[in-house]
């Protein structure tokens, strides 16, 4: 026979519970559209332990059930809640109100991507930049082998920092090329700078990706500022570990005076 156990655990969203406050915040949030927008206040009651986006959420909650945000995991794993407090680019999960001692908060969506509603910005470039980058090539030899691939753990290693990414876009946010110079045209940016060293550092991989990153990819656009390193949330060396040893890469094919002389003798 089954029973049924009670329990006092409460399920409830944090965001949608009863508030014990200790306080209030002004948070400034930018609502409009891609025709434009002002920053609108709103006083939110804090509770210890809260983040950004629990506030949001707070104010979508009780106060404006219009607000768009987009969210997922709350749990700085999904990329979803990108967004810009008080100028610099975050996860609004991951970002706790009392890292602030300001009374005010201001939350933007991120300033490189076309807006769609409030907080909500259009990405989807990003995803049709992805689709230009050549997949992971084995060779004939490795894919006909029946064994299982013999790698070494510092390859592994050296590849596996970039797969940690959770495609947030803060680094295609803070990137001056795309930010301050919108060179979406010249630039694939830091995310897939990642996402081709990922690749180009397998030791199983045979494509080569250095004409692209000459190219169209425009590695040489980046200026080793590291200010996508500073904003990535999972921590990830994209500077030191991906764009750089990328150029070093296609210096090597394209600017080494050996190399370029063997091209020319042999007409290429």
């Amino acid at each position: 026979m089954a029973t049924s156990v009670e329990t006092d655990k409460d399920t409830t969203p944090v965001h949608a519970r009863p508030v014990e406050s200790t306080g209030t915040v002004r948070l400034n949030i930018w609502r409009g559209d891609e025709k434009g927008g002002e920053m609108v206040g709103y006083d939110v009651p804090v509770q210890e332990g809260m983040v950004v986006l629990d506030a949001v959420l707070w104010v979508q909650q009780h106060v404006d059930g219009d607000l768009a945000v987009r969210w997922n995991c709350k749990a700085a794993k999904c990329g979803s809640c990108s967004a810009e407090i008080n100028g610099f680019p975050r996860l609004m999960c991951k970002t706790r109100l009392s890292g602030y001692a300001e009374s005010e908060i201001s939350v933007r969506p991120m300033h490189t991507f076309p807006v769609v509603k409030d907080l909500v910005t259009d990405v989807s470039w990003n995803y049709e930049v992805n689709k230009r980058i050549p997949k992971f090539t084995p060779s004939e030899k490795d894919l006909q082998d029946p064994e299982p691939w013999n790698i070494q753990q510092e390859d592994v290693e050296r590849s596996i920092e970039f797969r940690k990414c959770i495609e947030c876009f803060l680094c295609q946010d803070v990137c001056h090329v795309l930010r301050n110079h919108g060179r979406k045209d010249a630039f694939f940016g830091p995310r897939f700078m990642a996402r081709v060293a990922s690749l180009e550092m397998h030791p199983k991989d045979t494509a080569d990706r250095r004409p692209l990153l000459k190219g169209e990819a425009g590695v040489n656009m980046c200026n080793i500022t590291k200010c996508c390193t500073e904003v990535c949330p999972e921590h990830i060396h994209i500077t030191d570990n991906a764009i750089i040893p990328l150029k070093e890469r296609t210096a090597d094919l394209y600017f080494d005076p050996v190399r370029w002389l063997g091209r020319k003798i042999q007409g290429k």
